[in-house]
């Protein structure tokens, strides 16, 4: 499981590095009508992005495959691990990926249809291209759940373009720190930065619904303001099953359970200010839940989080 999560750092890295510095400076590309495509621009995404699809594949070859035996390809069945947070995980950046890819063909010219189709794929594409990758490796296997998950994040948004051609349901992310990552801080990650992206015990993944967005022009409801549900899991210090002891060491004894929580939400991209800057930085932040007051629900009943991050 341990290349799975750098996987899945390595692909978050190239999400919110390239779409939320690269889509800003698009300036709101979805509402853009340029007349004819800009071929300068078609060309410099697809030289630009097949240099970084390139880059990327071949850095995980050489970082990881290149390291572990091969096999004839296969698929394995992982859909019992992490409580099904890496699933998660990968919807996200299935989503966000195809975010990139419409934003990217938007700022191009071309047209609302072509952009959504060809470029909201783009997360399905490079995911899929990795399961692959998996599906050789001896060590691992392709993982139809995983090829499920990304195939979910990327219809989330095609269908949102298609429907209403603005993404009123969005994905959004949340974490904070546990104290499982200390009884195994090889798989789950050592340092604060690392835990964010491999402790699964503090992320919390969101569907963040734009409840403005269904109402009529003429209503004053804020624009800003979400009403989001949740999902994230905890006490698991290890994939599938939770060890026993870890290099000699005895780990406590922690009961896995799911949890989903109800909470408000802030759209930081609805918000828009006469200030470039902070415009800049409300849309890179805004792939993150805001953290207010939330309900959370689990096994062991009901908890109130005055904030929850």
């Amino acid at each position: 499981m341990g290349i799975k999560q750098k996987i899945f750092c390595l692909i978050f890295v190239i999400q919110i590095a390239f779409f939320h510095s690269f889509s800003i400076a698009q300036s709101d590309t979805a509402d853009l009508q340029l007349p004819e495509v800009n071929k300068a621009r078609l060309n410099g995404i697809i030289i630009g992005g097949s240099v970084i699809y390139a880059g990327s594949m071949t850095g995980l070859y050489h970082l990881w495959y290149k390291n572990y035996p091969q096999s004839n390809f296969h698929f394995i069945n992982d859909n019992n691990e992490w409580l099904f947070m890496d699933k998660a995980g990968h919807t996200t950046t299935s989503y966000y990926l195809g975010l990139l890819g419409y934003e990217s063909l938007r700022w191009a010219g071309l047209s609302e249809k072509k952009s959504t189709w060809y470029g909201g794929s783009f997360g399905f594409a490079y995911l899929t291209v990795i399961e692959i990758l998996d599906g050789f490796s001896k060590d691992w296997g392709a993982s139809g759940g995983d090829l499920i998950a990304n195939g979910t994040g990327t219809a989330l948004f095609i269908g949102q373009q298609v429907l209403w051609k603005e993404q009123r349901i969005l994905l959004k992310y949340s974490f904070h720190l546990t104290d499982y990552a200390q009884y195994n801080p090889e798989l789950l990650g050592k340092k604060p930065a690392s835990r964010i992206i491999k402790d699964y015990n503090g992320q919390t993944v969101w569907l963040s619904v734009n409840i403005s967005s269904f109402l009529p022009e003429e209503s004053r409801f804020p624009k800003w303001l979400n009403f989001s549900i949740g999902y994230g899991a905890e006490g698991m210090t290890g994939a599938a099953n939770n060890p026993q002891f870890l290099n000699d060491q005895p780990i406590p004894c922690f009961n896995r359970y799911r949890q989903f929580y109800i909470a408000p939400d802030i759209d930081l991209t609805r918000i828009k200010t006469r200030n470039h800057t902070l415009n800049y930085v409300l849309k890179t932040f805004g792939f993150l839940k805001f953290p207010l007051p939330t309900i959370e629900i689990n096994k062991k009943g009901m908890k109130f989080h005055p904030v929850y991050f």
